[in-house]
């Protein structure tokens, strides 16, 4: 079959859309790579956004922060499972890098394995455990029926909400960016049209109030996640596991250790970060459903905040991580600093523009003349600023992390989250009252952004690696100059041999467009461990 003939019979193909961030100008290509990151961050957040409209605008401040409470929990569960996932990006983009196809699938069977099951254990155990959870939360009694009976819902949502962000940081590790967010943006609309529907009823559709809104959630992300795996079947994917290849579904203990060894610092990362805002929520909860609408309100708001920084280090990430793949230690270097000002220019505006119109972006998220807005605009008022440092922590994490150094941002985050902002909202209420919580925010924020300065100038971390020595397979150095394609008339490949194939890769610049998630590290086969 001539070419011509045989590009004519097969679905096209993406094309992974990569880039090489070791030439050219750094501000403007950091900027540029940034964009998509950060548009899919806002589509996340405006899902977020919308339905907190339906629910809080229409349910009331009862039901806001019922849904409040239970996201709270969600999120906890998707960052313990985040280092599972972010360690999958980093193997796959490992094996693409080295353009050994059989060994990402084989990576990408044993984690969807590994994935699947324990997100059916959570949602087997957190169904029945909703009401306790909610009730350990403090959660005020007006609201704690309403987010019970949303959050066994959500419990219910968690295997496909977890499958499908799973299988799209995989296509990122794979340097396919595209496809996760077309099929985001799906999510996002049948979300933001099933929650009207599903919550108030139409027709022959019952109004299901606040369980309406997580079964929208559940109904978005099952048929996203249903409809990407058909369009990687049809448009014959490299990644796709067709039906003779189902043995690579099998677990292969190597890899599962490996996800959860390396998973684990950045799983715990992102655990802290939701461990303490749950913890955060719980101080706000025991000053009544007044003053925790107006933080769930403030909350909204603050999402789009965290944006422009989280997109712009997660680029920085990526960045940095190629340069230290290629020794270029001074572009490492420029790329922090580019990182830090072009953070302080987008958040900064972002910041005086929302306190310019904060009575009118408040007023979205709370019923019309609710006395939570002028409270709401205060604690804003306290607090928001706290964003900006927030911002230069993560850029230089995220160079930080570049390396393979995970452990001093963790650290340093823990000592931020749980040695300053939780205990000074607690111990200071004596003297500010309920403002001791707004201005931990703040407090916490200058110190970290201290300890990560002082880090980046004199730790370590430039002598970091991922992965330690004798990992039984020769190092080869990945090439960029083709994209990846898959033969659909191959035949197809023994599971059990398919690794065998697979010499690993050197240094791999990982992806770090996976949305509302801090940016992934450097995969490096080092000569000596980990510093």
């Amino acid at each position: 079959m001539s070419e011509a003939s045989t590009s004519h019979s097969k679905p096209p193909m993406s094309k992974p859309q990569t880039r090489d961030l070791t030439q050219g100008p750094i501000a403007s290509t950091l900027l540029t790579f940034a964009l998509p990151i950060l548009a899919g961050n806002v589509l996340q957040s405006l899902n977020g956004s919308v339905n907190a409209v339906w629910v809080g605008g229409r349910l009331g401040e009862a039901a806001l922060t019922a849904t409040a409470n239970a996201n709270n929990v969600m999120f906890a569960l998707i960052g313990a499972m985040f280092g599972v996932s972010m360690a999958t990006n980093i193997l796959i983009a490992q094996s693409m890098g080295a353009r050994n196809i059989a060994q990402a699938k084989r990576v990408l069977g044993s984690s969807a394995t590994f994935f699947g099951l324990i997100s059916l254990l959570l949602a087997l155990l957190g169904w029945p455990l909703s009401h306790t959870l909610m009730h350990w939360m403090g959660t005020p009694e007006a609201s704690l029926p309403l987010a019970e009976s949303y959050l066994k819902v959500i419990f219910l949502a968690i295997p496909l909400l977890f499958m499908f962000t799973f299988v799209t940081a995989a296509l990122r590790g794979s340097g396919d960016t595209r496809t996760p967010f077309w099929f985001l943006l799906i999510v996002v609309v049948l979300d933001i049209s099933l929650n009207p529907l599903l919550i108030f009823g139409w027709g022959p559709v019952p109004a299901l109030g606040i369980q309406g809104s997580a079964l929208a959630t559940l109904i978005a992300n099952g048929l996203s996640f249903f409809a990407l795996l058909g369009w990687l079947h049809k448009h014959r994917h490299p990644l796709w596991i067709g039906r003779r290849q189902l043995g690579l579904f099998k677990p292969d203990w190597t890899i599962v250790r490996t996800l959860v060894v390396k998973g684990l610092p950045m799983g715990v990362q992102l655990m802290m970060i939701s461990m303490a805002m749950i913890a955060m929520i719980s101080l706000v909860n025991a000053f009544g459903v007044l003053t925790s609408s107006a933080y769930s309100a403030a909350l909204q708001l603050w999402t789009y905040v965290q944006m422009p920084a989280m997109a712009i280090g997660a680029a920085c990430s990526s960045m940095a991580a190629q340069n230290v793949g290629a020794g270029l230690w001074k572009r490492v270097d420029a790329t922090a600093r580019a990182g830090m000002l072009i953070n302080v220019l987008l958040t900064g505006g972002l910041i005086v523009l929302i306190l310019l119109l904060d009575r009118h972006v408040l007023g979205w998220f709370l019923p019309t003349g609710s006395a939570s807005l002028e409270v709401a605009r205060h604690l804003n008022h306290i607090a928001i600023g706290s964003f900006l440092f927030f911002g230069v922590t993560f850029v230089l994490s995220g160079v930080v992390r570049s390396t393979g150094a995970v452990l001093a941002p963790m650290l340093i985050l823990g000592i931020a989250m749980w040695g300053i902002r939780v205990p000074a909202a607690k111990w200071l209420q004596p003297l500010l009252g309920v403002d001791a919580i707004w201005w931990s925010f703040p407090i916490s924020s200058t110190a970290s952004v201290l300890m990560i300065l002082a880090y980046y100038r004199w730790g370590n971390w430039r002598k970091a690696h991922m992965l330690p020595t004798g990992t039984g397979a020769a190092a080869s150095t990945p090439s960029t100059s083709a994209p990846f394609k898959a033969d659909a008339d191959a035949p197809a490949l023994d599971s059990d041999a398919l690794l065998e194939r697979s010499p690993a890769c050197d240094r791999v610049a990982i992806p770090a467009e996976v949305a509302d998630l801090p940016p992934g590290p450097v995969a490096n086969q080092a000569k000596t461990a980990d510093s």
